[in-house]
C-alpha cells in the first residue's frame, strides 16, 4: 500500500519541510501577537497569531473578491479565454478521451476509483490512479490543513496556522464556485455518455435540485471541483512561500497527472479543465491577498552582501601586469 501514497506523502513532507525550514526567517512580535517573514531581500509577510474565526470570517469576502476578479480589467480577458477554451475543446473530447484510456492501460492506470477501509471508513486509496484522483479531494486538503496546523501550533509557527485556515477556506470557497456553475450547466460525465453508448455528452441546463441528488453524475461534470479545489489549495500554499520555488512546479505537475487521470478513467473530460483552472487560481490568490500583509522596503535589502569589481595594471620587475581588484 505504501508506493500508492508516495506522492501525498511527498507533499506533506515538503509542506513540512518548509515551515521547519523558515524559521530563521521568523521575527518574533509578541507584544503584538505578529510574526514576520522575510520572503525575500525586499518584501516581508506579517502574520497574526490564529483565531478560530479565522476559519469562516473571510469566507464572504474571499467569494466577492473573486468574483469581482474575474470580470476585472486586468482578468477578464482571461475568463473570456477559459470559455473559448472549453467550447473549442468539446468537440475534441471522445478523441481525448479515448486516446487518454489507452494511454492510461499502458501506464498500468485502472478504469475505476476503488477504497479500502481506515476503520469504518472507505477512504484509502488502493490503487495509484486512485491516489491521484484522491489528492484533489477535499479530505486530501484537509489532511494538508491538518498538517500545517499541527506544525504551526507546536512550533508556534503563525504562519502555518494561517495557511491551515486558508485550506478549509478554499475548499468552502471552491465548492461554492464550482458547485454554482455544475447546477447551471448540467454536463454529463464522460462514464454515463460513453456506458450508453454516446459520444458527445448532454447537457441539462439547470437540473432540477432533486434531480441533480438524485443521480449527480449525469449533471457536475463542468468544471472539476477535484481540479478547482486542489489547484486552489497549492495557490494558497505558494502564496504563502514564495521563497520555495519548488512548490509550484510539483503542485502543477501533481495536479496535471491528476488531470490525466480523471480523463483516462471517464470522470472529466478534458473540456471540463479550462475553467477550473481560472477558478482555483483566483480563489487561491484573493485567499492568499486577504490573509496575508506584506510589506515592501528596499531598504530590507541592506544587509545583502554588496562588492564592488574594478580593474588595474601596474609593473612588476619590468613586467607589465593587470588584475582584478574586489571589494566588500
Amino acid at each position: 500500500m505504501k508506493k500508492y501514497f508516495t506522492l501525498l506523502l511527498v507533499t506533506l513532507y515538503y509542506g513540512t519541510q518548509a515551515q521547519q525550514n523558515s524559521d530563521t526567517a521568523i521575527t518574533k512580535l509578541d507584544t503584538l501577537n505578529q510574526q514576520v517573514y522575510r520572503v525575500s531581500n525586499t518584501e516581508r509577510f506579517i502574520y497574526t497569531k490564529t483565531k478560530f474565526s479565522d476559519l469562516y470570517k473571510k469566507i464572504p469576502t474571499n467569494i466577492w473578491s473573486t468574483a469581482k476578479d474575474m470580470v476585472s480589467s486586468s482578468v477578464y480577458p482571461y475568463s473570456i479565454a477559459a470559455v473559448g477554451a472549453t467550447a473549442a475543446l468539446v468537440p475534441a473530447d471522445p478523441f481525448l478521451t479515448r486516446n487518454a484510456r489507452s494511454l492510461g492501460i499502458q501506464m498500468g492506470f485502472e478504469y475505476d476509483h476503488t477504497y479500502k477501509k481506515l476503520g469504518p471508513l472507505e477512504i484509502i486509496p488502493s490503487n495509484i490512479n486512485t491516489t491521484l484522483y484522491f489528492l484533489g479531494n477535499g479530505t486530501a486538503v484537509m489532511l494538508m490543513g491538518a498538517g500545517f496546523a499541527t506544525y504551526g501550533f507546536i512550533a508556534k509557527d503563525y504562519r502555518a496556522q494561517s495557511v491551515s485556515t486558508q485550506l478549509v477556506q478554499s475548499i468552502i470557497v471552491s465548492g461554492v464556485f464550482s458547485q454554482t456553475l455544475k447546477r447551471i450547466t448540467g454536463r454529463e460525465s464522460p462514464f454515463i455518455t460513453l456506458g450508453e453508448g454516446r459520444e458527445h455528452s448532454a447537457w441539462h441546463w439547470f437540473p432540477s435540485f432533486s434531480a441533480y441528488q438524485k443521480d449527480t453524475s449525469r449533471y457536475d461534470a463542468v468544471p472539476s471541483g477535484h481540479l478547482t479545489t486542489g489547484l486552489a489549495a497549492w495557490t494558497v500554499i505558494a502564496e504563502n512561500y514564495p521563497e520555495y520555488r519548488w512548490i509550484k512546479p510539483l503542485g502543477y505537475t501533481v495536479l496535471g497527472l491528476m488531470c490525466f487521470e480523471m480523463v483516462q478513467s471517464g470522470v472529466h473530460w478534458t473540456s471540463d479543465y479550462p475553467i477550473a483552472i481560472l477558478f482555483g487560481y483566483l480563489i487561491g490568490k484573493n485567499i492568499a491577498k486577504n490573509a496575508i500583509k506584506k510589506e515592501r522596503n528596499q531598504s530590507l535589502s541592506e544587509n545583502k552582501t554588496q562588492y564592488k569589481v574594478g580593474f588595474s595594471s601596474s609593473s612588476l620587475y619590468g613586467v607589465q601586469t593587470f588584475g582584478v581588484n574586489v571589494q566588500f
